[in-house]
């Protein structure tokens, strides 16, 4: 999907103001409300709009021990692995990667020791053959897409006046 500057002002505006409602992110993108019920809806059945679910702070809700962990498992056993992964609460997300490691996986918990519970607990399943992990201090820079979505050049034109010849 080629965006527009009217789609990136819609995205920027939904970032800033994550509660807004479709009238007050017209307000803040200068288009209708209409056009901006319009866009929406295009960028979710593009797939651009993945969802709308709340940001959750898992420190501030009691998991504060966070790490990443890298799985080595046999070949071909992606699939298993996956249902594995996503039966642990734990799990947070998983990635295949290349590399050294096949899987990586980013893992919460309330404690060290569940941490480690977790940790034995995918021992027990069997689904990796060796698995490292790395335990994350802090947060130095949280997970982001709107520096990136302003990379992109607006791919059509719009009639939307508050975007004619660049300006917003």
């Amino acid at each position: 999907m080629n965006l527009d500057a009217v789609d990136l002002a819609l995205l920027e505006a939904m970032n800033a103001h994550p509660g807004a409602g479709p009238l007050e992110l017209s307000r803040h993108a200068k288009v209708a409300r209409a056009t901006v019920t319009a866009r929406l809806k295009k960028m979710e059945d593009a797939g651009v709009i993945a969802g709308y679910v709340p940001h959750i702070d898992l420190s501030a809700a009691g998991f504060g021990v966070q790490a990443f962990v890298t799985l080595e498992i046999a070949q071909g056993a992606l699939d298993r692995v996956t249902a594995e992964l996503e039966a642990v609460p734990g799990v947070l997300e998983a990635f295949a990667t290349t590399g050294s490691g096949d899987v990586l996986c980013r893992i919460a918990a309330a404690s060290h020791q569940d941490l480690q519970a977790t940790l034995l607990q995918l021992n027990r399943a069997g689904i990796a053959n060796r698995s490292t992990s790395v335990m994350v201090l802090s947060v130095v820079t949280p997970f982001r897409s709107m520096p990136l979505m302003r990379t992109l050049e607006a791919g059509q034109r719009t009639k939307a006046p508050a975007y004619r010849g660049g300006e917003r």
